[in-house]
């Protein structure tokens, strides 16, 4: 089985392109992300086809965040489909109640920080406290691990300082915004390389149309799989 540090983002319009995908991918990767974009297009019966027929991880990417009722209610609902993680906002109230949700499955409840595709002007136009994104970022991710979540999602420049983080201790980084050498930015802005994320700290890179829009997706995978176990993303104390 492949190196499950990659997750591919499964960014793809229905549930035929993303079967499509995975066959093309094949054993090369093991684990995917399904967000709001394929919700309409079969996302949910994608994730349970991977999971239980192809044997994939699958990370359900939904950033759910309403008032704690309601995301309880929606955590314990995903909880049933057995699948691996699961994104909400990382306000305290959000993962306290996702966390009440998920119950006693094995499902793990992953924090959003501050999007990577938003920068300190994006944060000023939406009235978000003034200050270095990299320090609302660790803010946030603290706030969210000590109220009950398994793990953040931040942007792999933050990586390293919530890794320092006391909350953070035996806790999951899983990095969106990574692109690998040369590759478009699209509209992601706060990016790292695949190797620079972990051995700043993260568990999991997260990459998707590096991969699904390449001309040889599976040979793209493979080269992110490459600089993986490279030298180059080691941790420091590794």
């Amino acid at each position: 089985m492949s190196d499950d540090r990659l997750i591919v983002a499964m960014d793809v319009p229905n549930v035929l392109e993303g079967l499509e995908l995975a066959n093309t991918l094949g054993d090369a990767v093991s684990f995917y992300k399904i967000g709001l974009g394929m919700l309409t297009g079969g996302g949910l019966a994608l994730a349970n086809e991977l999971k239980q027929e192809h044997g994939k991880r699958i990370f359900l990417d939904m950033k759910f965040f309403d008032i704690g009722a309601t995301v309880e209610a929606a955590v314990r609902g995903v909880a049933q489909f057995d699948l691996d993680f699961l994104t909400v906002h990382g306000d305290p109230h959000v993962v306290r109640a996702a966390r009440e949700g998920a119950g006693g499955s094995n499902m793990k409840i992953l924090a959003v920080t501050i999007l990577t595709s938003l920068d300190r002007d994006d944060l000023d136009a939406s009235c978000i406290k003034a200050g270095a994104v990299a320090d609302l970022v660790q803010e946030r991710a603290g706030t969210a691990l000590s109220n009950g979540a398994d793990g953040v999602i931040a942007s792999p420049q933050e990586a390293a300082l919530i890794r320092a983080l006391p909350e953070a201790e035996g806790k999951l980084i899983v990095t969106p915004g990574v692109r690998p050498a040369g590759a478009a930015l699209g509209d992601q802005k706060r990016v790292m390389t695949p190797a620079q994320a972990i051995a700043n700290g993260a568990d999991h890179v997260v990459v998707g149309r590096p991969i699904w829009q390449a001309a040889n997706p599976k040979a793209a995978a493979q080269s992110i799989l490459a600089e993986l176990a490279s030298p180059q993303a080691k941790t420091p104390n590794h």
